[in-house]
């Protein structure tokens, strides 16, 4: 086999590709986000029924995430990303002109089937074609992608909708991740180590079982369940209040709010070396008490505390999701492909019903109500992590006494 080794023009190319692949992705992702309060006033919805437009797309996301995994196994890997990409891309533009809120749903609902070819096959190409060493490298750049595309498709549509209108914002999104599209068309090599296998589901549902009867593996699936959905939640909700009384901010400013998740960038990377350090444990209870400090500081009026307290959950957030999904691919003995698209699998649907659900509480209780919730979700990761503590404590004193 001929692996893509770092320093060469070859994975220059291979790593701008899947840049630009992790930043169409999350910025189509995410761009309606700050836009819910403009669909709320505009189609006359409430704030629960505006979050339907990023829960929709992320719920048809994981579930279709399990389906590309394995066709990709049939058809190849690049021909099923280009086309993922490409058609997200146009149903994006698409949904730019959309005239009533339930067209808007409709289309967004394909955009997540059309998402899901991307993240189901990026690791799984990486980890064919690039060689061990190179890895983290590659890895790293799509992974910065996603952050990058997350928060510019939040910032870039509110203030462009400050401006312009919500149409605009979002058919701005769309044209930008079509050139995306073609920068990994034309950058991304053909796959030289991959072959087609038949395509096997009764082997395919046999892993799931297998890795569902693991309560390990379910508590950390749960702990990302959990994660995404406090974190969508938080950030549904927070431009509602920014955008009343008694702050009144503008459409801009609060967009701008989501410059705070390059936190989460950071925070990975210094994660990772003190779990290296501390262990995975420690330091997943750190990052989940920081996250629940964080969460509680937004109930203060002050709009610097309110603005320190989501800055302090961004952090724990990705520090604690870095943590479970790596210990996912070390838990899992076998089949860990399956294992990580079973993470990612519950770690989207709780970005969708968190978003959902956070509209409840805040229909009919406010911020308190949205904060309440994810206190719960957070106190509920406190236990699932005292659960996986003890399993992993039981292993090693059943491993010393054989």
């Amino acid at each position: 086999m001929s692996y893509i080794q770092q320093g060469t023009p070859i994975f220059r190319r291979t790593s701008m590709a899947f840049f630009a692949a992790g930043f169409n992705t999350f910025a189509i992702l995410y761009c309606v986000q700050p836009l819910m309060p403009e669909f709320a006033e505009e189609f006359r919805i409430t704030p629960t029924t505006a979050s339907l437009s990023l829960s929709i797309t992320t719920i048809v996301l994981a579930c279709s995430m399990l389906i590309f995994g394995s066709l990709s196994e049939v058809w190849g890997r690049k021909p099923i990303m280009v086309i993922s990409m490409f058609a997200a891309s146009v149903f994006c533009i698409l949904s730019a002109f959309s005239p009533d809120f339930h067209f808007l749903l409709v289309l967004r609902t394909i955009e997540g089937i059309s998402l899901a070819g991307l993240p189901s096959i990026a690791m799984a190409f990486l980890g064919e074609e690039i060689e061990p060493k190179s890895l983290g490298a590659a890895m790293g750049l799509y992974i910065c992608g996603n952050s990058i595309g997350a928060v510019f498709g939040r910032v870039f549509t509110g203030m462009l909708s400050d401006f312009f209108n919500w149409h605009i914002a979002i058919g701005g999104i769309g044209f930008i991740s079509l050139a995306a599209t073609f920068v990994f068309w034309h950058s991304l090599p053909p796959s030289q180590n991959f072959k087609a296998r038949p395509l096997k589901i009764g082997k395919l549902v046999q892993s799931l079982i297998e890795h569902l009867k693991d309560p390990g593996l379910v508590s950390l699936f749960l702990m990302g369940f959990l994660l995404l959905g406090s974190n969508v939640a938080l950030f549904n909700y927070v431009a509602y209040v920014l955008l009343g009384k008694p702050y009144s901010l503008s459409q801009t400013f609060v967009s701008s709010i989501f410059l705070i998740m390059i936190i989460g960038m950071f925070s990975s990377v210094w994660t990772g070396k003190l779990f290296d350090r501390h262990g995975k444990q420690k330091i997943l209870f750190i990052n989940l008490l920081i996250a629940l400090i964080g969460v509680c500081l937004t109930l203060d009026t002050i709009l610097l505390i309110k603005i320190l307290g989501l800055g302090m959950f961004t952090y724990g957030f990705f520090g604690g999701h870095s943590i479970a999904s790596s210990w996912v691919g070390q838990r899992a003995t076998k089949n860990k492909a399956q294992a990580s698209s079973l993470y990612l699998f519950l770690y989207y649907t709780g970005s969708s019903v968190g978003g959902t659900l956070g509209g409840l509480f805040w229909s009919s209780f406010g911020w308190g109500g949205v904060i309440s919730m994810n206190v719960g979700f957070l106190f509920m990761g406190f236990i699932l992590w005292a659960f996986v503590s003890k399993i992993v404590q039981n292993s090693k004193k059943n491993a010393e006494v054989a």
